[in-house]
Order: structure tokens, then C-alpha cells, then sequence
């Protein structure tokens, strides 16, 4: 049982008189700060965890030799 472009259109018919235009609207630009916040943070860890790299690297050669006390 597959839905067809006829009971789609239905569909979206009877959520359009449910909820009008307004209701809609706000839910397409709640939906879309969302996904955007979404990808902004995805990309912030992946820049996290670059720089989180960089910076273990940059204190290992910047370490002072161990001074041997006898």
C-alpha cells in the first residue's frame, strides 16, 4: 500500500484548513532556525576538535626538557 500524488495532495489539503496559514508559517520558520542551529553546532564541534588537536599538539613541542636532579 503506497500513497500516490492524489491522497498527498489530500493530505496536505485538510492540514491546511486545520491549522491555516499562520500555524504553518511559524512552524516552517521554527523548523528552519532549528536545522540551522543544527548545523551550526555540528560544524562548531568539528572546529572544536581541530583546534583541540592543534592545541595538543603546539604544548607537546613546546614542552622543557626534564632536568635530572642527583
Amino acid at each position: 500500500m503506497s500513497f500516490g500524488i492524489t491522497e498527498l495532495v489530500i493530505v496536505l489539503v485538510i492540514v491546511f484548513l486545520l491549522f491555516g496559514t499562520s500555524k504553518l508559517r511559524s512552524f516552517g520558520s521554527d523548523l528552519g532556525s532549528a536545522l540551522k542551529g543544527f548545523k551550526n553546532e555540528m560544524s562548531g564541534d568539528k572546529n572544536e576538535e581541530s583546534s583541540a588537536n592543534t592545541n595538543t599538539t603546539d604544548n607537546e613541542t613546546k614542552k622543557e626538557p626534564k632536568k635530572n636532579i642527583n
